[in-house]
């Protein structure tokens, strides 16, 4: 019985979580705005964003960072081209080799994100890369609203044994 609870709850935590960024999404229209959605399983990740492009009334764009990306702003500039979607969703940050170099230059280019793209980037990661982005680049994370996760922090579910059952 605890377990059905639980599932039920996680299942109207992954909703709301849903309905939170589709409406920073439509809030965030026609202008640059950076939201972090925080996703530690990557088929989870894929499940929501499957769920969420068929629901949305959005075009979006979707880009998958490779291994060997050091850029995040050139690499979006490269993969979009002339054409802006109304909204881009960054995923694969964790498979970044460089990801430190990545995000200290993606901090230090923030002001050409805002001067270039005016649509909603949605990084996709999960709780390390999201550390990282708080430690390496503070100034990028501040542009950001509160981070929306879609399942329980890593250090929660240490803290919180009943949260595993």
């Amino acid at each position: 019985m605890k377990s059905l609870s639980n599932s039920q709850n996680h299942l109207a935590e992954t909703t709301a979580a849903t309905k939170r960024l589709e409406r920073a999404i439509m809030l965030a229209a026609g202008d640059f705005s950076l939201i972090l959605a925080c996703c530690n399983s990557l088929q989870k990740q894929q499940q929501i964003l499957n769920l969420f492009t068929e629901s949305s009334a959005f075009k979006i764009q979707e880009i998958i960072l490779q291994p060997t990306d050091e850029t995040l702003y050139t690499t979006i500039t490269k993969k979009i081209g002339t054409i802006h979607p109304e909204a881009l969703m960054i995923k694969g940050l964790e498979s970044v080799v460089a990801i430190n170099q990545l995000i200290t230059s993606t901090n230090m280019m923030r002001d050409e994100f805002r001067k270039t793209f005016n649509f909603p980037v949605v990084l996709w990661l999960n709780d390390e890369i999201l550390n990282k982005l708080v430690w390496l680049a503070p100034d990028l994370k501040n542009w950001a609203a509160n981070t929306i996760r879609f399942d329980i922090p890593h250090h929660q579910l240490i803290n919180n044994p009943v949260l595993i059952a």
